[in-house]
């Protein structure tokens, strides 16, 4: 963050520092110095889940893991195929800020009624949640696989994190992952738990083309 970003609140959060800052109209989220969202464009997350609400099966019941500035939960409620979404965040303080300085950006999209937020960690409830549960998974928790968060969060993206996305999604549902950048490694275990995998690449203001990768499971 440069000189000029205004600092709203600075949190210890479960991943280390936590920072909100404005910068000329715009906020950011930083954890431990890496961003890891902003307001000022989110197009590639809009297009996260998005990709998965136009290929999921109904009822619809979407599981959002990583809340952000809540550009993606906007735009799976602006969806007309979501019925119910599930946003799960560990941190408190993304939740709160998505409740007051966010709210606006997004819509005020925790109120909505179809929307239970989960203050938890996105890979302890995977793992407990029942079979064929959720007809979408979406994950944005990380910069992708090759560049993680905390270190407990490669479960996610390996062998028994894919097969655990299986055995919750409904037949013919979807996992969508975002990415910072291309990771091929994992694009070739995706290709092992899915019947279907494709990969799209959205240029970015800078560097690397953002990456979501998408698979869906036989009907």
């Amino acid at each position: 963050m440069g000189d000029d970003a205004s600092v709203i609140e600075r949190v210890d959060g479960r991943c280390g520092e936590l920072v909100l800052s404005r910068r000329d109209g715009h906020f950011e989220v930083v954890a431990n110095g890496v961003s890891l969202m902003d307001t000022r464009g989110g197009w590639s997350e809009r297009l996260h889940v998005t990709a998965a609400a136009d290929r999921m099966p109904p009822p619809g019941r979407m599981l959002i893991g990583g809340l952000g500035v809540g550009f993606s939960l906007a735009a799976a409620l602006a969806h007309p195929g979501v019925g119910a979404v599930h946003v799960v965040e560990r941190e408190p303080a993304v939740l709160r800020w998505n409740r007051g300085p966010l709210a606006p950006g997004n819509g005020d999209a925790l109120a909505d009624p179809r929307v239970q937020a989960h203050e938890a960690d996105v890979v302890q409830w995977l793992a407990h949640a029942p079979a064929a549960s959720l007809d979408a998974i979406c994950l944005d928790v990380d910069n992708g696989p090759e560049w993680l968060v905390t270190p407990g969060n490669a479960w996610l993206y390996g062998h028994d994190g894919l097969r655990t996305a299986t055995r919750v999604l409904s037949p013919g549902g979807v996992l969508t992952i975002w990415c910072a950048a291309p990771s091929p490694a994992f694009v070739a275990r995706m290709t092992e738990h899915f019947a279907e995998v494709e990969i799209s690449e959205i240029l970015a203001a800078r560097g690397d083309p953002d990456v979501i990768v998408l698979g869906q499971s036989p009907r």
